[in-house]
C-alpha cells in the first residue's frame, strides 16, 4: 500500500508540473499513464467500469470523474481536479488535489484552501476522538466546509481502498459525531472532500461519468489514501 501510494502521489505531482494555460487534459493524462507505467505499477482507473483514462480530470463546475480529452484545454482562472490511481503488486492507491491556472478568483483560492483544510480536519478527528467512527470524520469535515460558506457534495463518497479500488465502508465527507462504522486500526480508506462554492446538488452528464454542480459554480476536491494504525494515521499517498 506505500509503494502504491507513493507512485500515486507522484504521479500527481507530474500532473501538478503539467498545470499551465493551452494544455489539454489529455496531454496530462498521457503524462500520468506513462509516469505510473515507468513504475512497473498499472493506472488503477483506465477501464476501470469502461472508463477511458488513467485519471479523472474535472474543470470549474466539473466536481469528479472528468474524462481527458484534446478538446478540454487549460485557461486563465481555471481551477482543475486531478484523481490519480496507481496499482502495484495487487494493491492500489487513489489521490488527488485542485489547482490553479494562472490567477483564479479569491473565493477559487479559498474553495481550495478550505476543502484541503477539511481533509485535515477530518484526519484530526480520528486522531483525537477516542474510538473514533465515521460519523466524527465526516462530521469534521462538512463543518469546516460549511462554517466557511461553502457545501458538502452527499451523492459520492470516499471509500474503503486496499486490493480494489473502491472497498467498504464507504466514508462520507459528512455525519453525526459518534455515529457510523467504528475506525479502528488495520483499515485504508479514500478520504476525499468534494466540496461545492454553491449548493451541494449535482448531475452526472450525458457521458455517464462527468459529474457537474448543478448551479454551475465551482467544487474542490481533495484526496489521500490513508492508513489507520495503532500509532495515528499514515498518509499513504502524500509525497513531500
Amino acid at each position: 500500500m506505500k509503494i502504491a501510494g507513493r507512485i500515486t502521489g507522484e504521479a500527481l505531482l507530474v500532473a501538478k508540473e503539467m498545470i499551465r494555460e493551452g494544455v489539454t487534459t489529455k496531454q496530462i493524462d498521457d503524462k500520468i499513464r506513462t509516469y505510473i507505467k515507468k513504475c512497473g505499477a498499472k493506472p488503477t482507473f483506465l477501464g476501470y467500469g469502461g472508463f477511458p483514462g488513467s485519471a479523472c480530470i474535472s474543470i470549474n463546475s466539473e466536481v469528479i470523474h472528468g474524462i481527458p480529452s484534446n478538446d478540454k484545454i487549460l485557461k486563465n482562472g481555471d481551477i482543475v481536479k486531478i484523481d490519480v490511481g496507481a496499482e502495484w503488486k495487487g494493491f492500489t492507491g487513489d489521490s488527488a488535489a485542485t489547482f490553479a491556472v494562472g490567477e483564479i478568483s479569491e473565493n477559487a483560492k479559498k474553495l481550495i484552501k478550505i476543502t484541503e483544510e477539511s481533509f485535515y480536519k477530518g484526519i484530526e478527528a480520528i486522531e483525537n476522538t477516542p474510538n473514533p467512527r465515521l460519523g466524527d470524520l465526516g462530521y469534521a469535515i462538512a463543518n469546516h466546509a460549511r462554517t466557511n460558506g461553502f457545501s458538502v457534495v452527499e451523492e459520492f463518497t470516499g471509500h474503503g481502498v486496499g486490493s480494489e479500488l473502491h472497498e467498504d465502508p464507504n466514508v462520507p465527507n459528512y455525519g453525526t459525531q459518534g455515529r457510523g462504522v467504528r475506525i479502528y486500526p488495520g483499515m485504508t480508506l479514500a478520504v476525499e472532500p468534494m466540496i461545492n462554492e454553491g449548493t451541494q446538488r449535482v448531475k452526472v452528464l450525458s457521458d455517464g461519468w462527468t459529474v457537474v454542480t448543478l448551479d454551475g459554480k465551482l467544487s474542490a476536491h481533495y484526496e489521500h489514501s490513508i492508513a489507520v494504525t495503532n500509532n495515528g494515521i499514515i498518509l499513504l499517498t502524500k509525497v513531500d
